[in-house]
């Protein structure tokens, strides 16, 4: 396999590796897209299928997400004079109120390896700033909460989102550790991600290619 190499170097979290391999691949004539598909994507997908079966852990998985985006780093100027159509775009930011972020950063390497354009929204975020970036393009939301005092925020979204009239123009989903699929369903989120790797997939689901 032409990228087995860099692939192979992603999943083990070697960052310096990764990139010198996907520069290496590119002055080979290789295209950004395939590499970004047959390296990149591909080896994000087995991280993620990896620590869904208990093989690795978010320390792990966190270090392989560092080292798929050193590599994506390089492939960007190519990608976009190849005008490379993204998988979909996405907004993700903590709720408002809550400033944890790892998971979330997490969550954010993790749906750009998979080859969607990412609009991380950072901490604290509000219900308006979510707005705005639909307003921006955003076909989906992500929102996450460590706290149970803020989710309600999530809620607050949700419902600005209605006030302003562009709640059929997206999906959302939401995650985090005191969030639940009971949760989604009682404010109306399309999707509930339990952790990074799942939230890849119901992305893929929520904005299908």
């Amino acid at each position: 396999m032409e990228f087995k190499e860099i692939y192979e170097n992603i999943v083990d979290g070697q960052t310096l590796e990764v990139e010198s391999g996907v520069k290496a691949a590119l002055a080979k004539g290789n295209g950004a897209e395939d590499i970004l598909n047959n390296a990149l994507v591909a080896a994000m997908d087995e991280v993620g299928q990896r620590y869904e079966e208990g093989d690795l852990f978010v320390p792990e998985m966190l270090m392989a997400a560092r080292a798929m985006q050193a590599g994506l780093q390089v492939l960007k100027p190519y990608l976009a004079r190849d005008d490379v159509k993204a998988a979909g775009k996405i907004a993700i930011g903590t709720i408002k109120g809550d400033l944890h972020d790892i998971g979330k950063n997490l969550v954010a390497m993790m749906l750009e390896g998979a080859g969607f354009d990412v609009v991380d929204l950072g901490v604290d975020v509000s219900p308006e700033a979510f707005v705005n970036a639909v307003k921006e393009g955003a076909q989906l939301i992500g929102m996450s909460a460590l706290l149970t005092t803020t989710m309600n925020n999530m809620e607050a979204t949700v419902k600005a989102l209605e006030t302003a009239g562009l709640r059929n123009k997206v999906k959302i989903f939401i995650g985090g550790a005191p969030v639940t699929q009971d949760y989604a369903d009682k404010i109306g989120a399309e999707g509930f991600a339990a952790d990074a790797s799942s939230a890849t997939r119901v992305a893929r689901q929520l904005i299908p290619a």
